[in-house]
């Protein structure tokens, strides 16, 4: 039996393949998916090769990508504790864009709510990476909150920082469309970073400065904004992925003299079996993200917006990699192959 997989052949290219099934070991679950989220930023940069892959080099293909899935258990080893056949479960790392998965049992996480759709279960993982960054900035109810870019990371964050308690809640992106979104889902105040006053704009709203910035972008001139907007003694978290290093940045003016503290928020920089205070674990995080969308904290009807079939693959990633209005929240339907 094979199972169906979507792999990056080339760069630009993706197709969905017939590959061999996978087998349970003692401490693996088998998962027939039901839904997979893309990534935008993170797949678009594997998929075109960009640099700052993580441990990857570039020029390696064929790749497999997707790291969020929500599916069902087929099959758990005899050393599985926490879940049984049926049980509907969140899968992270080791969870690629694939109608089946093998995974161990501290890369998933049981689902409670039934009611809860898969399709906006999925972006529980997604949603925790916006929820370590806020945290990591050591936000404190009340403070001003902004939010550089607004791809999936970025209305995250945008939401998040409003449950938390942002005053205000600012959002900036070059797209009017992806700012109106951001007001839908609780920001106070959007900003287009081209306008010619637009530090100035965004330092009025904060009332003299941001004190918690959320930079989602990864590029460096909107790396150069954000410490711009920053008040003294702010903290800028760095949850976009930063492609090309950019030496223009003034380090004493802008970063030593006002005190601002610029925080790596990778995914990877959280603690791996307990959480502490401003840094959870990825399955803590999970968590609190399903509560907000069970009660409606968390809006997913604002975010996602697309659900494509596998055998869509190769046209999904084509428009991708051309960037041209990719949709915010794009899933794919596993059962579509059914």
């Amino acid at each position: 039996m094979n199972r169906k997989q979507i792999v990056f052949t080339g760069v630009g290219h993706a197709e969905l393949q017939d590959v061999a099934m996978l087998s349970v070991g003692d401490n693996d679950v088998l998962v027939a998916n039901d839904v997979s989220a893309i990534s935008a930023g993170t797949e678009r940069a594997c998929l075109l090769d960009l640099p700052n892959l993580g441990d990857e080099p570039q020029g390696c293909f064929p790749k497999t990508l997707g790291y969020s899935g929500v599916g069902r258990v087929i099959v758990v080893g005899k050393n599985i504790q926490s879940v049984q056949p049926g049980d509907r479960v969140l899968t992270h790392w080791g969870s690629t864009h694939s109608n089946f998965n093998c995974i161990t049992e501290d890369h998933l996480f049981k689902i409670e709510d039934d009611s809860l759709p898969s399709e906006q279960a999925v972006f529980a993982v997604i949603a925790g990476f916006s929820l370590n960054a806020l945290r990591k900035t050591r936000f404190e109810l009340g403070e001003s909150a902004a939010v550089v870019g607004l791809g999936v990371l970025g209305l995250f964050a945008v939401a998040l920082a409003r449950i938390a308690g942002a005053a205000p809640v600012i959002a900036t992106d070059l797209n009017a469309a992806r700012r109106e979104i951001a007001l839908g889902l609780g920001a106070h105040f959007t900003f287009d970073p081209m306008d010619a006053d637009y530090i100035k704009q965004v330092k009025a709203a904060a009332r003299g400065g941001v004190n918690a910035v959320i930079e989602v972008t990864g590029q460096s001139i909107a790396m150069k904004q954000a410490l711009a907007l920053t008040a003294p003694f702010g903290r800028v978290a760095l949850l976009g992925c930063t492609r090309v290093s950019d030496a223009s940045i003034d380090y004493y003016q802008e970063v030593h003299r006002p005190g601002i503290e610029i925080i790596g928020a990778h995914t990877m920089s959280r603690p791996k079996l307990e959480s502490r205070p401003y840094s959870w674990t990825w399955r803590d995080d999970a968590r609190a993200i399903l509560d907000y969308m069970s009660d409606g904290r968390l809006d997913m009807s604002q975010i996602v917006s697309t659900l494509y079939s596998p055998l869509e693959s190769t046209a999904v990633y084509a428009a991708l990699a051309k960037n041209e209005n990719f949709p915010v929240g794009a899933v794919f339907d596993w059962n579509q192959l059914k």
